[in-house]
């Protein structure tokens, strides 16, 4: 093999590799698909977009607004009148790239959620600007614009970034479903969610029977005691569970 075919199997293999997510990487999607456990079939498609510029452990970042897609891979009575949802996101598009995505789920926040943790709790917020708002994160971390700070109960401190992008490392909350693993050692791109947080937020009895953080990876399971309903303009925190082959 000639010198200059070499180094372009070489390009080429090394960006093949730069588009691999590393497990345990935190990818904050909002879906803009609505989903519902009374009408919706396997295959439907789902869309959303990374509501963060996400970096990764190997130097390359997902850039904010790419698209995610993934499918319903089952949806229907699961026995009485419980309602389950099984689906699954499988790529993000990134400026004409697509990357595999093998991904379980740590919180689902209803776009009512959403919407409050983008809104100012401190009682001036209408002399200030958005720079100087006080807002809570989805779980009850509190962050300080003007000192471009996040806080947890738990005493620990992370980074507002600009608009609603947050820094912080996630740490474990086994006993609502979130037990740690890859991932709760760095800072990660968690949009308006808590560092702890975990589990489903303002969507009423529905909560998260499998995470997908076991096999079959990437399957994530939603159960509710009545039709599940789950409105466009929700948020998902989601963590990298395998790294694509």
């Amino acid at each position: 093999m000639s010198w200059f075919r070499w180094a372009a199997v070489l390009v080429l293999s090394t960006a093949a590799m730069a588009q691999q997510i590393p497990a345990g990487t935190v990818i904050p999607v909002m879906l803009s698909t609505g989903l519902n456990s009374g009408k919706d079939g396997a295959g439907k498609n789902i869309e959303g977009k990374v509501m963060q510029e996400v970096p990764t452990p190997l130097g390359f970042t997902i850039s904010k607004g790419s698209k995610v897609s993934g499918q319903v891979v089952s949806a229907g009575k699961s026995g009485g009148s419980e309602s389950t949802l099984v689906l699954k996101f499988d790529s993000i598009q990134d400026h004409g790239r697509s990357i595999p995505l093998t991904a379980a789920v740590l919180a689902v926040a209803s776009m009512q959620s959403v919407a409050q943790a983008q809104a100012p709790i401190n009682s001036n917020s209408d002399m200030q600007s958005a720079s100087g708002w006080v807002t809570r994160q989805v779980g009850g971390d509190v962050v300080s614009r003007s000192q471009r700070k996040v806080g947890t109960p738990g005493g620990l401190t992370g980074t507002w970034l600009e608009d609603s992008s947050v820094m912080i490392k996630i740490t474990p909350n086994a006993d609502a479903g979130c037990p740690g693993g890859p991932g709760y050692d760095r800072p990660q791109a968690v949009w308006i969610f808590s560092s702890s947080a975990c589990g489903t937020y303002d969507l009423g009895s529905a909560r998260i029977a499998s995470s997908g953080a076991t096999p079959p990876l990437g399957n994530v399971s939603i159960s509710s005691d009545r039709n599940l309903q789950i409105r466009g303009g929700s948020g998902w925190l989601l963590i990298t569970v395998a790294e694509n082959k």
